[in-house]
C-alpha cells in the first residue's frame, strides 16, 4: 500500500485483525472486513465488548477455534500475546504477556511469600511484593538531574536553527531581507534537530534477582520521570508492562501500583521465553526500534539457553544498542560467567556492573560516551 493510500488510523486496527486472523489459516474474505468495520460504526461501541461482538458476528470463526479467535482478538486490540500451543491444546510452559492498560488485571491469590532466590528455576510463583519506603539516594538525584544531557540522542526529522548546517533557511533569510531593505548578509544555516533516543528498560523480577529487585524498582522509576521516551517491561516467567505505572510521580505510590501488576515476583527464571513473548507481540517488538535497550538480569537461564540466545538475537536487530547490567559483572572488564551470558555476548553492546543502583545510574549515564 502506498503513503498516499494509507488507512485512517481509527480503520487500521480492524484491518490488522482480519490480516493476523488470515496468517493463522482463518477464512476471512475482504466482504467480511468491511462488513465489520461497518457493523462497528452502526453499533456506536461504548466498549471492547462491542467491537468483539461485531467481530464475531460479522468474521463468523469456527466453534472449534472460538479460542484461538479470542485469543487473536485481545493481541491485537489489548496488546495481550496468549499464543495457543502448536497442536491446539494449552501449553502450561507458554510465557504470557501483561499490559497495565487493559486495567483488567488481577493481584495474585498466594497464601505464602517465596522466601527462596539465588538460584534459577522454571517453575512460576505468583506472589506480591511490597516496597519499603527508602529515602531518594544521591544517585538517583544524579540521574534525574543530568539524565536530559547524557542520555543517547539521535538526530530527528526535524530542522533547527544552526552555525553551521547542512542547509540554507530561505525563509528566515527573506525575513532578514525585509528587516534591511532587500539586503542578505549572511545566510543563515538549518540542521537536524537532537532528540533523547528512546530507552526500553527489561527487569528480570526471578528468584535469582531477588536481592536486587527493589533498587531495580527505584531505579526503574527516576529513569522513566527522567526520560521522555521509555518503556519498562518486568521479566520472570510473565512479562509485565509497568510504564504506565511507574509515570506516577510519587515514588512510593508508583511502586505499590507495580507491585499489584506484576505476578510473579521472586519466582523462576525463563529469560528466553519472556524475550520471545515480547518479540511476538508487534507493538511491544515497536518498542525496541532504535532503541537503547537496558537488561537488567543475571542472565541465569535455566536449561537450555538457546531460545534466549535467539530472542537476544532479534532484539539486538531491532535496537540500536543492547546494554546488559547483571550484579554477577564487577570491576572494569566484567567477564560473562555463565554458558547463556556467553552465548548472547555476540549481541551485546555491553556487559557492565548492576550490583547496585549508583552502578547502574554510572552505566547508564555513560554509555552514551562510551558507545560513540
Amino acid at each position: 500500500m502506498s503513503p498516499s493510500t494509507e488507512l485512517p488510523r481509527a480503520v487500521k486496527p480492524f484491518v490488522d485483525f482480519s490480516s493476523v486472523l488470515r496468517e493463522n489459516r482463518f477464512a476471512v474474505a475482504p466482504e467480511q472486513t468491511s462488513a465489520f468495520i461497518a457493523a462497528t460504526g452502526l453499533l456506536g461501541p461504548k466498549s471492547m465488548r462491542d467491537i468483539y461482538m461485531a467481530a464475531l458476528t460479522t468474521l463468523g470463526p469456527e466453534p472449534e477455534r472460538r479460542e484461538e479467535f479470542d485469543a487473536l482478538f485481545r493481541l491485537v486490540f489489548h496488546g495481550q500475546s496468549v499464543a495457543a500451543a502448536a497442536d491446539g491444546e494449552p501449553d502450561e510452559d507458554e510465557v504470557r504477556a501483561y499490559d497495565e492498560r487493559d486495567g483488567a488485571m488481577e493481584p495474585p491469590e498466594a497464601e505464602e511469600t517465596n522466601e527462596s532466590g539465588g538460584d534459577a528455576t522454571g517453575d512460576e510463583i505468583l506472589s506480591i511484593r511490597s516496597f519499603t519506603g527508602l529515602g531518594e539516594s544521591d544517585a538517583l538525584r544524579r540521574l534525574s538531574r543530568e539524565a536530559n544531557g547524557r542520555l543517547p540522542r539521535r538526530a530527528s526529522r526535524r530542522l533547527g536553527a544552526s552555525r553551521s548546517g547542512s542547509r540554507h533557511d530561505l525563509r528566515r533569510a527573506l525575513r532578514d531581507a525585509v528587516k534591511r531593505d532587500g539586503e542578505v548578509l549572511q545566510l543563515p544555516e538549518l540542521k537536524r534537530r537532537l532528540r533523547q533516543r528512546r530507552i526500553l528498560l527489561l527487569i528480570d523480577v526471578s528468584g535469582s534477582m531477588k536481592a536486587q529487585t527493589e533498587g531495580h524498582m527505584r531505579f526503574a522509576h527516576a529513569l522513566v520521570q527522567a526520560c521522555d521516551r521509555i518503556e519498562v517491561f518486568t521479566l520472570g516467567t510473565r512479562l509485565t508492562r509497568v510504564t504506565r505505572a511507574l509515570r506516577n510521580r510519587n515514588r512510593d505510590q508508583a511502586l505499590a501500583t507495580a507491585s499489584y501488576l506484576v505476578a510473579d515476583w521472586d519466582g523462576g527464571t525463563r529469560l528466553g521465553d519472556a524475550l520471545g513473548a515480547f518479540l511476538n507481540v508487534p507493538r511491544f517488538a515497536g518498542f525496541s526500534r532504535s532503541a537503547l535497550t537496558v537488561v537488567l538480569s543475571d542472565g541465569l537461564e535455566r536449561g537450555d539457553h538457546r531460545a534466549m540466545s535467539e530472542a537476544v538475537e532479534r532484539l539486538s536487530r531491532l535496537s540500536w544498542k543492547i546494554l546488559w547490567l547483571s550484579p554477577l559483572a564487577s570491576g572494569t572488564n566484567p567477564v560473562p560467567e555463565t554458558a547463556a551470558m556467553l552465548a548472547v555476548m555476540p549481541y551485546v553492546a555491553r556487559l557492565g556492573d548492576g550490583g547496585s543502583v549508583a552502578r547502574l545510574c554510572s552505566e547508564v549515564l555513560d554509555f552514551s560516551r562510551r558507545a560513540a
